[in-house]
C-alpha cells in the first residue's frame, strides 16, 4: 500500500513535491508553483527491486518512459543512477497494481494517475 513520506525536502524556486512509496512503486507528484493545488506532473517508478522503470507525465510535454540504470555494475562501482529511454510500458499491469496500491492516497492524485494510465493505454 502506497504511503506518503513525511518531510520531503523542497527546493526554493522548484515545484512543490509529494512522495509516496511502497515495495513496488515510488510516486512523486509535482505541483504548479503559482497554483499550489494543481498538479504539474508525476513520475511513477515501478518494479523497484527487479527491473526499475520510470513513467513520467507532465501537463506540458506528456509522457516519457525510461529504464533506470542504477549505476551499480560491480562490487566496487558506485555511480549515480541514470534514466535510459525505454519503449514498452506495461500499462495494463501498472494500472491494476496502482489501483490496488493507492489505498488511502488523496483521491484526486490517485484518479489523475489512473486517468493518465487510461490515456496512455487508449
Amino acid at each position: 500500500m502506497l504511503r506518503e513520506l513525511e518531510n520531503v525536502s523542497q527546493h526554493e524556486g522548484e515545484a512543490r513535491r509529494r512522495w509516496f512509496v511502497d515495495a513496488y512503486f515510488d510516486l512523486i507528484v509535482w505541483y504548479e508553483p503559482e497554483e499550489p493545488d494543481r498538479i504539474l506532473g508525476f513520475q511513477l517508478c515501478y518494479d523497484k527491486t527487479h527491473d526499475e522503470h520510470a513513467l513520467t507525465w507532465k501537463r506540458v510535454g506528456g509522457f516519457t518512459h525510461h529504464a533506470i540504470d542504477d549505476g551499480q555494475s560491480g562490487p566496487l562501482a558506485n555511480m549515480s543512477p541514470i534514466l535510459m529511454p525505454d519503449g514498452v510500458v506495461p500499462v495494463d499491469d501498472l494500472r491494476r497494481r496502482f489501483k490496488e496500491a493507492c489505498g488511502d492516497m488523496a483521491p484526486g492524485i490517485a484518479q489523475l494517475v489512473l486517468d493518465r494510465l487510461d490515456e496512455l493505454a487508449g
